[in-house]
């Protein structure tokens, strides 16, 4: 019998309180609800995980030990799942080997064209790979760019080894690297560099033959001499940089320089594999095309032999046009791409895929997407489902809503308050539906009448960064200016890489994470943990120390943790609350300590909203009314910080900036992982530090901030090579009259009536 949904009964992941909701198969499921309200922990933590650790289950112990680890999550019941493929917005990230093309396998397909009908034939595909010894640069071993050490730099020639001619800190005077040169016996230790001749020269920086005595724990050992250009090559510039420590790469930051690889132009590739065409086009030549462009190069090759590949090509390429992605290459290092663009990189694959019954699961794919993006991302969602799977999306965007065959919403608030479904059913009832989405859907947010007058301008003159084409843009000063334009049409370009870098006082609130460390939490971001542990040794005459749970305070089992982690190898780890704090963290002693009848914990355990209640102090509680003011007061005071959405990060970071005078501002894309009900209360706060003699200017696709705001800057007209042009600039009134716009064109179809 065909199970017709996924059935979730009792379940009690974090705020979740003991629900049970139905999702139905083979349709597009959108789980919306304020931010907090528990949508992540219904879809991520409890649907997606209990698929990923049953699929685990089925492999070997082998396999198991090498595959991510899930707990089971807190419910009744989990019934008729699929399996689940998470497309998420953690960034793919890699070192500077894997490319759009790699990470998509795209470009396996592209090497399989060449070694087929490539001229002249030099071999098979891997021929053709820039990460295998026989297609790579043997130079920059398939990098494409080479750092070299600036001998200026590194040595100073007026000095002596004896001086510390050489600069850097593991070549100081009396160390390990520095013995090996000043106990050779090839050189004059007191002679300057400048004075040293040919034969010096050449057995300094490139060797000489023989081995150096050393003392060593009080013996001698041998060690091989090397140049310093050898050892350098060696210990440093062979590394990927995340191999090294901060220290190192700061310090070898100081004496290198960067560029394209001589050799091979930047091509990645030896000469014989570049000396092989295709209509007059080597490999490198194609992958550095943008997505669009090179579809049609590869539609031009008429080979019957290879027309099951080029067809295979061009349906992979289609669909990164498809997903907005037109304006990448396939040579783009991942490294380099947004959350929303990994995201929807990832997609790649799967819509390729002839798998069904599978659950696919996104979270927020309209990140970075402009509004024309959105539409066609919705029938790509629709594909999917339409094949026999099922699709879950947690979703903020109205277009998303309003495409989904079935709706789920939690709620009503967030955090404790949150937890509940308010709402299941179709599209149709939600708009009826008194909850905050609900709401939303039937109210159109109008355009400002409105606008403040500029105080000022900041101007960028003659910006030619990446695909910008020459662009002078004037930024308004003492108001709120949305930089507007499809994705890739240089907006990111324009504000991070010339913009920033032509003013650097401005203040940069972004998504980046605010912190790895599982101990920093809001209390402690913020700066108001201090001054709450003061509170806490005045009132019972003791230090504040012992109110740190990174000090003699914390509980000594778990050592301020609040839990024990056991890893059981191939088995699932076991997190267990400490049996001797109960969670607490802190001694019992601590625990005794009390503010107004509460202690440490239950301080910690309290949201920011909860907070701004409890605590009289000035400093503390407008430091608590900022966090609710952003949205953030469902967070607890010591939620772990490594725990936040990048959204949560950046709305984290704006509130540690309210109050403050006389700035700019510049903000990437401020509404992620906001619910729509939330955009109001972030422009409100945005105009609030305008209000107060700031200037504020927001990369944007949200159109209810761009109605709101007082100045636009859209980009255009598309992405990548059909971008980086300047299409309109002035209120969003006039926006909404610039047909020519996209932006213009979909800010009209929002409008009421």
């Amino acid at each position: 019998m065909r199970q017709q949904a996924i059935q979730v009964v009792g379940a009690r992941e974090n705020n979740l309180k003991d629900i049970s909701v139905e999702v139905p198969k083979h349709k597009v499921t959108v789980v919306t609800g304020v931010s907090g309200s528990g949508k992540s922990s219904l879809v991520f933590d409890t649907i997606a995980a209990e698929s990923q650790r049953q699929l685990n289950e089925t492999f070997t112990a082998f396999v198991r030990n090498r595959l991510p680890r899930y707990g089971q999550p807190d419910a009744d019941a989990i019934r008729n799942l699929s399996t689940a493929v998470i497309i998420d917005q953690k960034r793919i990230g890699g070192n500077a080997r894997s490319t759009v093309g790699t990470i998509t396998d795209i470009h396996a397909l592209l090497r399989l064209l060449y070694s087929r009908v490539g001229k002249p034939w030099i071999g098979y595909s891997n021929a053709f790979s820039f990460n295998d010894p026989a297609g790579m640069c043997p130079d920059c071993e398939g990098l494409g760019h080479r750092v070299r050490v600036d001998l200026d730099k590194l040595l100073d020639r007026s000095k002596s080894l004896n001086e510390g001619a050489i600069r850097h800190p593991a070549f100081t005077v009396g160390g390990w690297f520095w013995k090996l040169y000043a106990h050779s016996g090839l050189f004059d230790n007191d002679k300057k560099l400048r004075d040293y001749s040919d034969s010096e020269w050449q057995a300094f920086l490139y060797g000489a033959q023989g081995a150096i005595a050393l003392e060593w724990q009080g013996g001698k050992v041998n060690s091989k001499y090397e140049g310093l250009l050898e050892k350098f090559d060696r210990l440093y510039l062979r590394k990927e940089p995340d191999e090294m420590s901060a220290k190192n790469r700061e310090a070898l930051e100081r004496v290198v320089t960067r560029g394209p690889c001589e050799t091979c132009k930047g091509q990645r590739l030896n000469q014989r594999a570049l000396d092989c065409r295709v209509n007059g086009r080597n490999i490198a030549e194609l992958a550095s095309l943008e997505v669009a462009d090179l579809m049609e190069a590869v539609q031009e090759v008429d080979s019957p032999s290879v027309s099951t590949l080029t067809a295979s090509l061009i349906e992979r390429l289609r669909h990164l046009v498809e997903l907005g992605l037109g304006y990448l290459s396939l040579s783009r290092e991942t490294s380099t791409l947004s959350g929303g663009e990994s995201q929807r990189i990832k997609m790649v694959r799967h819509l390729n895929s002839s798998l069904v019954d599978m659950v696919y699961i996104f979270d927020e794919p309209t990140i970075g997407l402009h509004p024309s993006d959105v539409r066609r991302l919705s029938r790509l969602l629709r594909e999917l489902a339409e094949k026999g799977n099922t699709v879950l999306v947690v979703e903020h965007d109205r277009d998303i809503i309003e495409m989904a065959e079935h709706v789920i919403d939690l709620g009503p608030g967030a955090g404790r308050h949150g937890g509940e479904i308010v709402y299941q059913g179709d599209v149709r009832g939600l708009a009826g539906a008194d909850t905050p989405t609900g709401r939303f859907l039937r109210g159109v947010v109008p355009l400002k009448k409105r606008c403040r007058e500029p105080k000022g301008h900041l101007e960028v003159t003659g910006a030619r960064i990446h695909n910008l084409k020459d662009i002078s843009v004037r930024f308004p000063l003492g108001v709120l200016t949305a930089v507007t334009g499809p994705a890739g049409s240089g907006k990111s370009t324009l504000i991070h890489e010339v913009l920033l870098r032509q003013h650097p006082s401005a203040v940069v609130i972004d998504q980046s994470a605010v912190t790895t460390n599982r101990r920093s939490n809001p209390a402690t971001y913020t700066g108001i943990m201090d001054e709450i542990r003061r509170l806490f040794a005045r009132e019972n005459q003791v230090s504040p120390s012992l109110f740190s749970f990174n000090s003699e305070g914390a509980c000594p089992r778990c050592q301020g943790h609040g839990i024990i982690y056991t890893d059981l190898a191939f088995m699932d780890p076991m997190i267990t609350t400490c049996e001797v704090c109960a969670g607490m963290r802190f001694v019992d002693g601590v625990l005794r300590l009390t503010l107004r009848g509460r202690n440490i914990h239950d301080v910690l355990s309290m949201s920011a909203a909860e907070a701004a209640g409890f605590f009289t102090e000035p400093k503390i509680a407008q430091t608590l009314r900022a966090l609710d003011q952003v949205g953030l007061g469902y967070l607890q005071l010591g939620q772990p910080l490594n725990t936040l959405s990048g959204g949560e990060c950046q709305r984290i970071k704006l509130a540690t900036e309210l109050g403050k005078k006389g700035s700019v501002y510049v903000m990437d894309e401020p509404t992620t992982g906001l619910h729509m009900s939330d955009v109001d209360s972030l422009v409100r706060l945005i105009d609030g530090l305008v209000d107060q003699g700031g200037s504020v200017i927001v990369i944007e696709h949200n159109l209810d901030v761009v109605k709101q705001a007082d100045w636009v800057v859209d980009l255009g007209p598309g992405g990548g090579g059909e971008g980086g042009r300047v299409i309109f600039e002035g209120t969003p009134a006039a926006l909404a009259q610039a047909e020519h716009s996209v932006t213009g064109r979909f800010l009209v179809a929002s409008l009421p009536g």
